[in-house]
Parts: C-alpha cells; sequence; structure tokens
C-alpha cells in the first residue's frame, strides 16, 4: 500500500531464499509476474546475494529488488547494486529493539539501524523498508515511535512494516510518519485473515492525507 496516490507496489519476500542465501521460488516469481505485473510494482526479496540475480529478476519484470541481510554482510555489494541498478534497489532492516537481525531473521546482530540505514542512504537506495520482527504478524500495530524516529534521520524514503492491523493503524501512519518521509506501509496476514481490505486501506490513506 502506497501512502500517497500512484501504483500500488506488491512486496514479495522468497522466505526459502532468505534462509538458503539464494533464490528458491524464482519459477512461482516469473509467474506472478506474469499474471500482475503490468498492472502492479513487484518488490521483491530474499536470497538476493549478487548482480546477476537482481538482473535476472529486473530482466523478468520486477519493479525492486530488496536487499536485506547481503548488505549488513557485504555492505560493499548494496552499493554496487545502487551504482548498476539505479532506482531499482530497496534496503530491507529488519530490527528488535533497535538491532539488525538477518538471515531470515535467525540471527540478531550488534548493528543500529538507525547507524545502519545512514550508511545506506549514501549508496543510494531508492527506498528504506523497516520491519519491526517483533509486530511482524502478531497483527499489533506498527511500531510508530522506532519507525517515526528512523525516519526523521533519513532524506530516504521509508516504507513501514510489521504489524499493520486496521484502517486506525493507517491511519496514524498517515498522520504520525508520513509528514516525516514515510512514503508506504506494508500489509501481510491481516490481509490474508479478512483484517483489512486493501481497497478500503488505501482508501482511508488517500483521505488521511487529503488526496482523495
Amino acid at each position: 500500500m502506497r501512502l500517497k496516490q500512484g501504483d500500488m507496489n506488491s512486496a514479495t519476500v522468497d522466505l526459502n531464499g532468505a534462509i538458503a542465501g539464494r533464490p528458491k521460488n524464482e519459477k512461482v516469481i516469473r509467474a506472478m509476474i506474469a499474471a500482475v505485473g503490468d498492472q502492479v510494482a513487484i518488490q521483491l526479496g530474499g536470497g538476493i546475494r549478487d548482480l546477476d540475480a537482481i538482473e535476472s529478476y529486473l530482466d523478468a519484470g520486477v519493479t525492486y529488488v530488496i536487499i536485506g541481510t547481503a548488505a549488513v554482510k557485504n555492505p560493499g555489494f548494496l552499493s554496487d547494486a545502487c551504482y548498476a541498478f539505479p532506482g531499482h534497489v530497496i534496503a530491507g532492516l529488519d530490527a528488535k529493539e533497535g538491532k539488525v537481525a538477518v538471515e531470515g531473521w535467525s540471527k540478531l546482530t550488534g548493528h543500529d539501524v538507525i547507524d545502519l540505514a545512514k550508511k545506506y542512504e549514501e549508496y543510494g537506495i531508492e527506498a528504506l523498508i523497516y520491519t519491526d520482527i517483533g509486530r511482524d504478524g502478531m497483527m499489533n500495530g506498527i511500531n510508530i515511535d522506532a519507525t517515526f524516529k528512523l525516519a526523521q534521520q533519513l532524506k530516504t524514503p521509508v516504507i513501514a512494516s510489521g504489524g499493520l492491523n486496521s484502517l486506525k493503524d493507517v491511519e496514524a501512519i498517515c498522520q504520525k510518519l508520513a509528514p516525516e518521509g514515510v512514503v508506504g506501509a506494508i500489509a501481510g496476514r491481516a490481509l490474508y485473515e479478512g483484517k483489512i481490505d486493501l481497497k478500503k486501506a488505501q482508501a482511508a490513506a488517500d483521505k488521511a492525507l487529503g488526496k482523495a
């Protein structure tokens, strides 16, 4: 969901790939692109560790690649990716209590979220997805405070993730986070379980931002 009017984005994660360290569901992803790629801008992450994988996905129709673990372990790779594919690279930072997690959230590092985000910004990322892994899938609301503090420190657009559960959450994001540079929010489990309707959520965002 975008907090401003424009193309809808689909944030897709190859979870098997994130754990394995290489793409594992490329066939399924290509089928998704064939089905909706001309209607929805697709963001894809999970197991992307080299420039060849990025090129392959972009050639297949992915709009943005999301680099998470590889960026933490090899910052030079993220820098190279931004240089080679400008406008198509999003960094993903998954965190708990301000510390970055990697490898499908299985390992917590000592890296501070804000410090690492500032470094990524220097590389020229298109946007930053910030996920509070303590809330992801729990449907107890976006971590407004942590996302606010992060967005305040960056010029790069931020996409909020983890815990979105209701239209009230959408309104809170628009009112409190959008002014600080948060341009979108990811809804996952809440969509699957019918807790939130995507069209209504986008309409609520447009209304809250005075776009409707």
